[in-house]
């Protein structure tokens, strides 16, 4: 499997390739048991989030899933994915307890509309929850 997301500090990790999704609460050994879990049956993608609040963050202030578009999703990850790259790169200018590990998503890769819901949410969490602002 390839490595998509590396596991963050607040808890991102994808692996694989594939669109179809299911979420479940994860009781893998490796894995804290508040951590959400998105993956499909094969297991191609995988997104593991262990950053608590997150699940009660979209069952609460997050919008629906089809409130936008997968476009819209994909279009404001591509933004998010490059703020927080540069932010992870540079340590002594932004919290590095927040951003640890670089994200490589592929911009090119369908990785359907849940993941990229779930992704784009993790962003605004991290804006609600650490009081960060991307743009």
């Amino acid at each position: 499997m390839k490595t998509l997301f590396y596991y963050m500090a607040f808890g991102l990790f994808i692996v694989g390739c594939s669109s179809t999704t299911k979420t479940t609460k994860t009781s893998d050994t490796n894995v804290p048991a508040e951590s959400v879990r998105i993956a499909n049956d094969n297991l191609e993608y995988e997104i593991i989030i262990t950053d608590i609040g997150f699940e009660t963050y979209l069952n609460t202030i997050a919008k629906p899933m089809n409130f936008y578009s997968q476009e819209y999703y994909e279009t404001k990850n591509y933004f998010y994915v490059t703020e927080w790259n540069i932010r992870t790169r540079n340590p002594l200018r932004y919290r590095n307890d927040i951003y640890e590990n670089q994200i490589d998503y592929d911009y090119n890769v369908d990785y359907g509309l849940e993941v990229n819901y779930k992704l784009y949410n993790y962003f605004k969490f991290v804006e609600y929850k650490y009081n960060q602002i991307f743009f």
